[in-house]
Formats: structure tokens, sequence, C-alpha cells
């Protein structure tokens, strides 16, 4: 009697889900024009994810786009009648108990939360994921997949496990658990892609994971500002921050100054201030891989070349917007991944000196589009030799803009045409 009465206990609690799953494969065939993208993070800044969703959405896909809605992602995105952005709920962080228990919570908590809002949407031929973070994304991803017919395609943008090790250290259980779940999991993929050839060498040797490589691109949007915007720019700023704002001394009451540019009371025509400071930009996620001390370092040894009597500008350093300038300090946690800032600054034809490290010279070219640096004290130097003729045209700064203004560079929508449309055709 006992037996029987489990028996239809656990006959209840399959049956709903067989007839769900009977119902979406019946459903199937309405769906191979749908994709859902997923992503374990905040949509609006997980660029190359909203990326994916307007290209597949540009070429007749209807796409949800699942993810955490902390920060506003596109304007395209939220404007697209192809594309339904869903919420996931984030777990905030249990107070309580030990760490191992809050993380186990928050990943069982993730796994139920992100099946069910999976299996409640309407099937899709693709399920496009972004890892890291994959844990335990992809294993849920690949059972939806199994039950629904969708095939499951992983876009590694790094590995999980090397994040986790820049805070736990590579040695710590929860890493070295982290490392095997994403290389047994990541298998079960119908297609993978990846940020560069470097990563894609890896998952084939030390994974058996065969990846596309499909390189960040710039997106339409990005693209050299205006001086006239610029001064707008800067005038706004300056109503915040005095660094913007025109040095005193004698002005026309008719002319609009700036720290950078002024503004021709008869004319409107704007043009760049003369012995006007040069703008250093940098952008930053404030994650473990990015030394903001070296970027500080080499500062300090600029102004103190000043102090000591060098020709150079003053300089102004910003975390963000239109600049003469781009540093990054980005080092990758396995190695294998690019900066996507750079990519931006690149589409906006900006130079960059960037920190180096392994497969960075997939992206940034060693005196051709800008600058390659070690430490503080190369970085200094950098800075001096390319603000010693600043703002002279001829100068190796303004070369550097030359060469990215002239080569021809794919936008991203282009790129994932050649290198992921095929892809998904073929399946």
């Amino acid at each position: 009697m006992a037996a029987s009465c489990v028996a239809l206990a656990a006959l209840s609690l399959c049956l709903p889900l067989l007839l769900l799953v009977a119902w979406k494969r019946w459903r199937r065939g309405r769906a191979a024009r749908h994709v859902a993208v997923v992503v374990l993070g905040d949509v609006g800044r997980s660029p190359r994810m909203q990326y994916h969703a307007l290209s597949l959405a540009k070429r007749g896909f209807s796409v949800t786009l699942l993810g955490f809605c902390n920060s506003k992602p596109r304007e395209e995105l939220l404007q697209s009648d192809r594309i339904q952005i869903v919420g996931l709920t984030e777990l905030q962080r249990l107070t309580v108990g030990p760490h191992i228990l809050q993380y186990g919570v928050k990943v069982v908590f993730q796994a139920v939360h992100l099946l069910w809002r999976l299996m409640c949407r309407e099937p899709a031929a693709y399920i496009f994921l972004q890892n890291p973070p994959g844990l335990p994304a992809i294993a849920v991803c690949w059972f939806v997949g199994c039950l629904c017919g969708s095939k499951l395609v992983i876009d590694w943008h790094n590995y999980g496990y090397s994040i986790m090790g820049l805070v736990h250290g590579p040695s710590h259980p929860l890493v070295l658990l982290a490392k095997w779940y994403e290389k047994l999991c990541g298998r079960l993929s119908h297609l993978n892609l990846c940020v560069t050839n470097a990563m894609r060498e890896d998952l084939a040797g030390n994974w058996g994971i065969k990846a596309v490589t499909v390189y960040d691109k710039p997106a339409s949007f990005f693209k050299e500002t205006p001086l006239d915007l610029q001064h707008q720019l800067f005038m706004k700023l300056g109503r915040t921050y005095s660094v913007f704002r025109a040095r005193p001394g004698p002005l026309d009451p008719a002319t609009e100054r700036s720290a950078f540019t002024e503004q021709d009371p008869r004319s409107g025509t704007v043009m760049h201030l003369h012995g006007r400071p040069a703008l250093l930009v940098s952008s930053t996620s404030w994650t473990e891989d990015e030394d903001f001390s070296i970027l500080l370092a080499a500062l300090e040894k600029f102004e103190q070349l000043i102090l000591d009597g060098e020709s150079l500008p003053s300089l102004v350093c910003v975390i963000t917007g239109s600049a003469d300038l781009g540093v990054c300090l980005h080092k990758s946690s396995s190695g294998l991944d690019l900066p996507m800032k750079v990519v931006d600054m690149f589409g906006c034809c900006l130079p960059v000196c960037a920190v180096n490290f392994p497969c960075l010279h997939e992206l940034v070219k060693h005196e051709e589009n800008g600058l390659v640096f070690e430490d503080s004290e190369e970085l200094a130097v950098q800075l001096q030799m390319l603000l010693s003729e600043f703002p002279d045209p001829a100068g190796k700064l303004s070369q550097f803009r030359v060469n990215l203004r002239e080569s021809e560079r794919l936008r991203w929508d282009e790129s994932w045409k050649q290198t992921v449309l095929p892809l998904l055709m073929d399946t």
C-alpha cells in the first residue's frame, strides 16, 4: 500500500512535467525562428549579448533576452518589436552560515529560477548562453534544450573558474569544482563561440571543445565625436567638474569656452583651444583583473617630469568620455580574452596604451594603433613620448588616430553576419 502511494505521488509530480515537455515539442515546429539569449548577469552591462540579440532580430528571429535588469540596456533593444527582455531575480547575498552554504543556496536558487523562466517561455530553436557565469546556467540550458529540442550555443568570454581564482586562489576547492564543472558541461553544447584565437586553441587542446572565434567588434554607434558635441559635453561637465572649465582670464562675454574648446560667437564654429590640456580616458569594471595603481604611478611620474622642466601639456584624466588617448589596464584572468573597452575605443578612433598580456596582440598592434606597456615605468615613458608633441597633427599620437581612421575595421553586425549566421543556417 505504501509503495503504491509513493508511486502515485511520483507519477503526480512527473505527469505535469511530461505533459509540458510534450506540449513544448508539439510547438517546436512553430519556434524555428525563436532564440533565447541568456546571461546570468546584468543585461545592461553585457554588450556582446545585447549585440547578439540585435543581430538575431535583424535577421528575422524573435528573441527572448533573459538576465538581471540592474541597468538600462541599449535603446535599440527596448524599441525592437522582435526582442523581449525577461528579467531574472537576483538572490541577495545571505548573511548567515558559512560561505560554501551561501554559495550553494545561491546556485540552487538560480538553477530552479532559470529553469522555470525558460520552461515558461516559447520553446527556442537556439539558446545562446554567455559564459562566464556558467554555473549553473550551462547545465540548466542544456537540460532545457534536451526537453524542448533547443540547440545550446555557448559564447565563451572567459573561464569562470579563472575569475573565481583571483578571489579564492587557484587551488581553492570551489575553484577546482568550478573548473571541473565548466570543462564537463562545456562539452554538452551544439555550438561554441569564443573571443580570441588563443581561447579557441585552449578550448580545443585542453578541453576537447571545438569553437569558432568571433572577435568583439564596435557597434555602429561607436564613432568619433564631432567637435561641436565635444564642446557641449565639456560645457555640461564644467558645471560639475572644475577641470573642464575655462581658465580665468580675459574673455569676450559672448564667447563660450571650456578648458578644451571655444565657440566663435559670430559663426558658431567650435575650435580646439590653443594650449589646451590633453585628455586621457580609461574605463573600468572595477574587477580584480584591472590594476589601476599602474596608471596612478605613471601619472605621478608624468607630473614629476613636468616639475623637472619637461615641455609637456597639462593632463586631465577621466574614467569615461571623449578623449585624445585611452589607457587600458585590463589583464585577463585566463590570459585568453580581450578588453571590450579597447574595441569600443578603436571604434571611436581613439588610440590606446594597453597593459600587456598573452593574446593582446590579436587586438592592439604595437606602434600601429597604440602602444603596449608592461608596468607604470613604461607607461610613463609612453605618455611622455606621445604627449611631448601634443597637439601637433604630425605627432605619433595623431598618426595612430589616422591609422585607425584608415583601417577598414568591420563593425559587429557585419562580422556577425559573416561568422555566426552561417553556423545557424548549417545546423
